[in-house]
């Protein structure tokens, strides 16, 4: 069923999403070729955030095509979809914050980003933003449940 405003799946998105932590980040080569990790974002309404380095193959992916697929699959039967625009923050003010936002939010969802960074000028430390144009809130029991928000990326 689409929903007309992100308002109406946004707390059940966010529960579903956080309660799973990790999920599947694809992203595309510069052969166009599908490539998969596994990250977790911490998401603050329609907007996720993810401390991830900046000299890695997903971000030479980016710099070719910068929508990512992400599929959180703890719970198989109730899997959340998202698809995304992602962007690399470079303001030292939002990496900041998002360095805070990791440290202060409770296992397993943050966490200390020091243990891969040093600290938050390491250039190696990236933060991505994602702007979702399409989430879906799927449930393979009860198909009728399924829910499908998009956005205007």
């Amino acid at each position: 069923m689409e929903v007309g405003s992100f308002a109406e799946i946004e707390e059940e998105f966010v529960r579903r999403a956080h309660t799973m932590v990790w999920c599947n980040c694809a992203t595309i080569d510069p052969r166009q070729r599908p490539r998969s990790r596994v990250l977790h974002p911490i998401w603050e309404g329609t907007t996720g955030w993810i401390a991830t380095g900046r000299n890695s193959p997903k971000s030479r992916h980016l710099q070719q095509n910068s929508f990512v697929s992400l599929a959180y699959i703890a719970d198989p039967l109730r899997p959340v979809y998202v698809d995304c625009r992602a962007q690399w923050e470079e303001d030292a003010a939002t990496k900041q914050r998002i360095w805070e936002l990791f440290k202060g939010t409770a296992p397993p969802l943050g966490y200390d980003l020091s243990r891969f960074w040093g600290n938050v000028a390491n250039p190696a430390y990236g933060v991505l933003r994602l702007a979702p144009w399409r989430i879906q809130l799927a449930d393979l029991l009860q198909p009728q449940n399924v829910k499908v928000w998009r956005g205007s990326v």
